[in-house]
């Protein structure tokens, strides 16, 4: 039996939580089940201050009753050089508020274990840290340059627009050979951010599912599909994707096999990537999403992997 470890938990608010869906709360029940103490906190009440790591954070305690699924103690000011574990689960955007919140959780880590590791959180978003295996993805680039935007597109001709930083399919865009639209879209895109794009070529076969694969310690531990709804090209679950169960077939494996040490080199416990067909298009490492939907499907609790690998560096 592993000792009882102190676990502070960032995260977005907890009473807006969905616990049928949330791998932050499937996360929670499972290291209560195991003995281990939890704490909650928002990434606002994080505070560095004379070398210190300060959180304002609240004792928790969790269950699955819709309406009554938390209790809170009184909040109080810890130091999280005192916590055994930070579970850091906050949903993207990846903007400068997430980075500060790794650059802050870094004086603590490793003495805290911070889950996933933030200095590689921070140099692993997820649409750039996947441009590593360019081999294993379908032809993309990452540019600011509307000129090169159209010559993606007519060497392609069905294209994806992504936003970088963004989650949840939140401002992606396909876009048909015939669109009249790109040159409006790049514009809007500009006028809102100074950021690039991700541009990628169209994977019809994600008509048929963009499957979800869970890592945990750099090996694949479970799959979910999600369909897109008809008329959708989006398949994330927050815009309408379906889910349904789906194997590992021998290309996933691959994959998994070629990223899975990095995953693991840099302290990525808990990892989700996407890939449709036969091509990896990300890998999630910020506050991945799947395990309940896993579980409902395949009976698999991956929240019990997730912690015997914390555990184990504890």
């Amino acid at each position: 039996m592993a000792r009882a470890l102190k676990v502070a938990v960032q995260m977005d608010p907890i009473e807006s939580i969905n616990i049928d869906a949330d791998s932050t709360f499937a996360l929670m029940l499972e290291a209560q089940a195991r003995g281990h103490q939890l704490w909650f906190y928002l990434v606002k009440n994080l505070t560095l201050a004379s070398g210190k790591v300060l959180a304002r954070m609240q004792p928790v305690e969790v269950r699955r009753e819709k309406g009554n699924h938390f209790t809170l103690g009184e909040a109080a000011e810890h130091d999280l050089s005192g916590m055994d574990v930070v579970l850091m689960r906050q949903d993207p955007p990846f903007d400068m508020a997430y980075i500060t919140a790794t650059h802050i959780l870094e004086h603590i880590h490793p003495k805290t274990l911070v889950v996933n590791d933030p200095v590689h959180v921070r140099n692993a978003p997820e649409k750039l840290f996947v441009m590593h295996f360019p081999d294993l993805m379908p032809e993309t680039m990452i540019t600011h340059d509307p000129l090169e935007v159209r010559k993606f597109r007519e060497k392609h001709g069905d294209i994806i627009v992504k936003p970088l930083f963004a989650n949840g399919g939140a401002g992606v865009f396909h876009l048909r050979p015939e669109d009249g639209n790109l040159n409006a879209l790049l514009e809007l895109y500009a006028e809102r951010s100074r950021e690039p794009l991700m541009i990628q070529k169209y994977v019809p076969a994600v008509r048929q599912g963009d499957k979800r694969i869970i890592l945990v310690d750099g090996e694949p531990m479970g799959a979910i599909n999600r369909v897109p709804a008809s008329g959708e090209s989006r398949s994330n679950m927050h815009v309408g994707g379906r889910p349904e169960a789906v194997k590992l077939t021998e290309r996933d494996r691959e994959i998994c096999a070629r990223i899975g040490p990095e995953l693991k080199a840099r302290g990525l416990i808990f990892v989700g990537i996407d890939v449709i067909g036969d091509y990896l298009t990300e890998i999630n490492v910020t506050s991945p999403t799947g395990l309940q939907e896993i579980a409902r499907f395949d009976g698999v609790n991956l929240e019990k992997a997730i912690w015997d690998a914390i555990e184990a560096r504890r």
